[in-house]
């Protein structure tokens, strides 16, 4: 896919998120649309899926470990063809198969399921460790909050990923400075996440979070015997102005106005 069709898609995808949080009135805008072009550069430059074949034993796995960020994981989904575009409208219904975080049993494509922050690089360490014992040649990747970071949990999955020589495994860190109760330096500062992650064994890069071409490139560069970290620097709610870098549109439903003023901002009107 070319990167002004890829460029397109994102303002599609992103219209496709707030519709479904607009429509559901609940879930978490401002971290679905920093995630966005991360999933993209995995979903449409990186890994091996086939929306066919969901359970395909080969496919490359994703664990959305900052699971609140979904509707633009299951936007990529509906759009890849995992299931039809139209299921997006029914996110955290009653009887949907889209809910409020991912859910493996019920969502096509969805490889884990998270929601607990911190418990996501666990599993994704659990993935790669059976891929070498299988010998299997699929990878794993798992995205990770920033806030998230400030659970132990996090460092103890480091740690075994560095000690199994996990050279299958990503760890990709959506780093865009703010969490639920405000900027990360404000909750717990993080300190220098690059310098952490080289002192636990990882091989780490550092890029533009919103620069497809430039997250595909450090999710394809050779490592050995070391997994891999990159952080991206993205924006809290990218591309709405009135969303950008606030933390209070963390977990915070549209109302009319604001949703009409956010799809106009993308060139868009409602879907149906």
């Amino acid at each position: 896919m070319s990167d002004t069709t890829l460029d397109g898609l994102a303002v599609q995808l992103r219209r496709d998120i707030l519709e479904m949080l607009y429509r559901c009135q609940s879930g978490h805008p401002g971290g679905s649309l920093s995630v966005l072009e991360i999933l993209m550069a995995l979903y449409y430059k990186t890994m091996k899926t086939d929306p066919s074949n969901p359970q395909w034993e080969d496919r490359d796995r994703l664990v959305l470990s900052k699971g609140h960020g979904c509707p633009a994981l299951y936007a990529i989904l509906a759009n890849k063809g995992f299931y039809p575009r139209e299921d997006l409208w029914n996110l955290r219904q009653l009887g949907s198969h889209l809910q409020g975080h991912p859910d493996m049993a019920k969502t096509p494509g969805v490889d884990a399921n998270t929601g607990s922050l911190g418990q996501g690089a666990s599993i994704a360490v659990g993935m790669a460790l059976a891929a070498k014992y299988k010998k299997a040649s699929y990878r794993v990747f798992a995205v990770l909050g920033d806030g998230e970071l400030q659970e132990g949990q996090i460092w103890e999955a480091a740690m075994s990923a560095a000690h199994y020589k996990l050279d299958n495994l990503t760890f990709i860190l959506d780093h865009n400075g703010l969490q639920i109760d405000g900027s990360n330096d404000e909750v717990m500062g993080l300190g220098n996440v690059m310098d952490k992650f080289a002192a636990f064994g990882f091989e780490c890069f550092d890029v533009d979070g919103h620069d497809i071409d430039a997250i595909a490139a450090a999710l394809a560069a050779p490592v050995s015997g070391k997994p891999r970290f990159v952080r991206c620097r993205t924006i809290k709610g990218r591309a709405v102005s009135f969303m950008e870098n606030n933390a209070g549109w963390h977990g915070k439903p549209m109302n009319a106005q604001e949703f009409e003023s956010a799809m106009k901002e993308l060139g868009g009107k409602q879907n149906g």
